[in-house]
Formats: structure tokens, C-alpha cells, sequence
């Protein structure tokens, strides 16, 4: 299966939301059984996003485990980008 790179971009003062979500996420995360690798994008030493990679066949499926995803559905996010990514190193 391919990998997608979801890139999520958190709400200015979102920090609360994160924290108040952040359990969920990370059950929604091992238990979907498709994360490659994931965690918080850091600005000025805080979270301030997310970068997740998923193994799921196609764009559709990256949608899918995005929109499931408790941060999204808390409106956690300013902006999600999704990528198909080669894993080329590592």
C-alpha cells in the first residue's frame, strides 16, 4: 500500500483543544492500525500541528482516517494537507 503524508496546521491558541483531545488522538492513532510514524509539529517550543504518515491504499482511505481523527473532529485544525510520500531512507 502506499503512504500518505497528512501535514495539519492547528488553530491559532489551539493549545487547549489539543490537550483536551490528546488522549483520543493517540488511542484513534494505535488502534487504526495504519500509522507509519506520527507526532506534534513544534513552534516557538509548543505543539502546533501534526504530521502523520499512514499506510492505507489510496487518497480516499488518507481522508477517511483524517476525518476520524478526534483532533479533526474537535475542529482542532486550521488547514490539512495530504501528499502520497515515498519512503525512500529509513
Amino acid at each position: 500500500m502506499p503512504y500518505f503524508a497528512l501535514i495539519c496546521r492547528d488553530k491559532p491558541d489551539s493549545l487547549p483543544l489539543r490537550m483536551e483531545n490528546r488522549e483520543a488522538h493517540l488511542a484513534y492513532a494505535r488502534e487504526s492500525g495504519v500509522l507509519f510514524v506520527g507526532g506534534p509539529l513544534i513552534e516557538d517550543g509548543q505543539m502546533a500541528g501534526s504530521l502523520a504518515i499512514v499506510d492505507v491504499p489510496d487518497l480516499e482511505a488518507a481522508k477517511t482516517w483524517a476525518a476520524g481523527d478526534p483532533y479533526g473532529k474537535a475542529g482542532l485544525f486550521q488547514s490539512v494537507t495530504i501528499s502520497e510520500w515515498k519512503r525512500v531512507i529509513g
